[in-house]
């Protein structure tokens, strides 16, 4: 076991948190790894819209897990989409919310990115 130390705040003691090299190496090994990209896109209810949303992941040959759309507000005029996107590094995910912004009628592109927990070995116990 590694043994890591907090800043303490003042007039405290400081708080040791221990970890396992098995959890270091699972969480260092996952940094990096393609995860589930998840876009939160409010935008005007225009019928151009979700074509262009969904273009930005056809050109590069990405089909989203999970595509989910609202309209809502008042005379429905506002437009939420929630799409999913499974295998994409941080940075592909960044530049095509990045591009997602630039589409007209989208006013606020959110963006969240989900890791699946490494499988376990086989007669492993978990913690």
């Amino acid at each position: 076991m590694s043994a890591r130390y907090s800043e303490p705040a003042f007039g405290s003691r400081p708080i040791r948190q221990s970890t396992s090299h098995a959890q270091t190496a699972a969480a260092t090994a996952s940094i990096g790894a393609p995860g589930i990209f998840c876009y939160s896109i409010q935008a005007q209810a225009e019928p151009g819209v979700m074509p262009r949303v969904l273009a930005l992941f056809a050109k590069r040959n990405l089909v989203p897990m999970r595509w989910h759309s609202d309209v809502s507000g008042d005379a429905g005029r506002d437009l939420a989409i929630d799409v999913q996107v499974e295998g994409l590094s941080p940075d592909v995910g960044n530049y095509i919310a990045s591009c997602l912004r630039q589409i007209p009628g989208v006013a606020t592109v959110l963006t969240a990115e989900k890791r699946v927990a490494a499988e376990r070995e086989p007669g492993a116990l978990s913690a």
